[in-house]
């Protein structure tokens, strides 16, 4: 197509995306993909090139311009600027369109590293297993914050709790950071396709499914919210409810739900066919598409055959011997956590039983989506990354869900996939952080660093798992407490000290059962580490606030 036919279609395209604003009809990428559908002898760079005017057009404008004709003679004077200089970029800009890699974000909601692809093989994940071996896998990733709101506001703006000010979920880190450049919105600003399916930015659950929550609108081009018969059946009565919540919310409670129906009746699964169907619409790229996974977040719904993978009887679960509870700080059980300690034994068998049938079952959805990637001609073009946004207590030290500064808690899977990286198919042992994960996918991506973030390029290790150079600490904090993890030690303060420290030599206790913060032996250690921690005040207690 010659540069005004591609500029006619652009026009005709922004006059059926106007009506459709006007008439509450099809998204635009939608309007976009039936176009293009219709034209078939357009060629893939034309298809970019009228995609590309018209979303410049829209961020310019917005959807209610009043005609594409006025949109496009609006965007002229500023074309070279917007669209021309980030498609023939020099040295450290964005990378030319050609050349530009797309985004796959996966992100599953409260999965903890009991997984087969992190080592621990009684719970079967072979969909991420085969994702890690051909990828880097972070063996030590670390949450900022484990708790679903201050978690995602923090690694999608790349800023620290303590920056974002979010150390709740109803505050919106725009409230405190209004000028703020998402991740999804630096790649959307840089030309790019930004798509949301299922929970990116925080969404209660079960409560938000199907619905938008507290999203952030400025961080994308499309969003998709499904809801499948999960939803329905978590309100029916069929649910079997270990710890009834007071104010009566699944989200806070450990339940869970053997379902009947298939893979794609629920929202996990229709999150996959989603993603798909939006992988499909968006082949020619560039985007950024993130898909965000409900599981296995309480209440833990699956379809039967998952829970069958785990027959009750072959779980192990043995509670934790009190006087070895005795050990660890009794200070930080009575600020956060959800201390169940009166399920019986067998109570908390069949939970971590669902716990690992609903990993299961997300493992398989996520499949699904990389199963995708082929056939489309995606697999070798398209960065993607896989974490959680923060991990998950399944007892240990009586604890469960979240909200401790125990490696159960804050302790992520990472596996990121970079094609043609020197350091795939390995390991890396280092310590990282979610807060790392903008500057590592806009750089990988070939964008520039943007001004203002917390967090490093894990680049380097992508480059050399093992190298010597990267010698970061991780920092997670929640209400009341702080904590550093370094290669050997964990060290973590309450309330700045005044309600005890712990001190855990990872190498030698990986459970965490030896608190050696109060041995003189370890006086060195325990003043390396405190130096390490930040000064700030961790944020305001609010307590036990429930887990959605």
């Amino acid at each position: 197509m010659r540069p005004e036919a591609r500029t006619q279609a652009a026009i005709e395209l922004l006059d059926q995306i106007i009506a459709a604003a006007r008439d509450q009809g099809a998204a635009a990428d939608t309007l976009i993909a039936r176009y293009f559908a219709a034209r078939r002898y357009a060629g893939s760079k034309d298809r970019r090139a009228v995609r590309e005017l018209v979303y410049d057009a829209i961020r310019l404008l917005g959807e209610r311009p009043a005609s594409g004709r006025a949109a496009m003679l609006a965007l002229a004077p500023c074309a070279m600027s917007q669209s021309v200089v980030a498609r023939t970029s020099a040295p450290g800009q964005a990378a030319p369109q050609q050349q530009r890699m797309n985004v796959l974000f996966l992100i599953a909601d409260d999965l903890n590293t009991r997984t087969s692809a992190t080592g621990f093989k009684p719970v079967q994940t072979p969909n991420l297993d085969r994702l890690a071996k051909r990828s880097v896998n972070f063996a030590n990733a670390y949450s900022q914050y484990p708790w679903c709101g201050p978690s995602r506001a923090s690694f999608l703006t790349g800023r620290r709790p303590d920056t974002t000010g979010v150390w709740d979920l109803k505050t919106k880190f725009r409230a405190n950071l209004p000028g703020v450049v998402t991740l999804p919105q630096y790649f959307r600003q840089n030309g790019y396709f930004t798509g949301r399916v299922g929970k990116i930015y925080h969404q209660g659950v079960p409560g938000d499914i199907g619905t938008s929550g507290p999203d952030d609108t400025p961080s994308w081009d499309r969003v998709v919210n499904p809801a499948g018969r999960d939803k329905i059946n978590e309100r029916d009565g069929r649910m079997t409810i270990l710890n009834p919540h007071p104010s009566g919310r699944l989200g806070s409670a450990l339940a869970f739900l053997a379902d009947e129906g298939t893979d794609e009746e629920q929202t996990d699964g229709k999150v996959a066919s989603e993603t798909i169907a939006m992988l499909k619409e968006h082949r020619d790229g560039p985007f950024f598409i993130a898909a965000g996974f409900y599981r296995p977040h309480v209440p833990e719904v699956a379809p039967k055959k998952y829970f069958d993978m785990y027959p009750l009887d072959k779980v192990k679960f043995e509670p934790e011997d009190p006087a070895a509870l005795a050990k660890v700080l009794p200070a930080s059980y009575g600020l956060v956590g959800f201390q169940n300690l009166d399920l019986t034994v067998d109570q908390q068998r069949s939970f971590v039983r669902a716990y690992y049938a609903a990993t299961s079952f997300m493992d398989a959805q996520v499949g699904r989506v990389l199963d995708a990637l082929k056939p489309l001609g995606l697999d070798r073009n398209t960065i993607i990354i896989f974490t959680s946004d923060h991990g998950f207590l399944l007892g240990e030290h009586g604890q469960w869900e979240k909200q401790m500064l125990f490696e159960g808690s804050v302790k992520v899977p990472l596996i990121i996939n970079m094609p043609g990286a020197k350091g795939n198919r390995r390991v890396s042992r280092k310590m990282v952080e979610l807060v790392d994960l903008y500057p590592t996918i806009a750089e990988i991506a070939g964008l520039p660093k943007p001004d203002g973030l917390e967090g490093d390029s894990l680049k380097p290790l992508l480059d050399n798992p093992a190298s010597k150079a990267w010698t970061q600490p991780a920092y997670s904090q929640v209400q009341g407490g702080r904590s550093v993890r370094v290669a050997r030690w964990r060290y973590t303060e309450w309330e700045k000290g005044k309600l005890g420290a712990e001190l855990y030599d990872e190498d030698r206790d990986p459970g965490e059962t030896r608190n050696l913060a109060a041995d003189p032996r370890y006086a060195h250690i325990v003043q390396r580490l405190k130096a390490m921690l930040p000064t700030a005040p961790p944020g305001p207690r609010y307590g036990v606030g429930g887990a959605e």
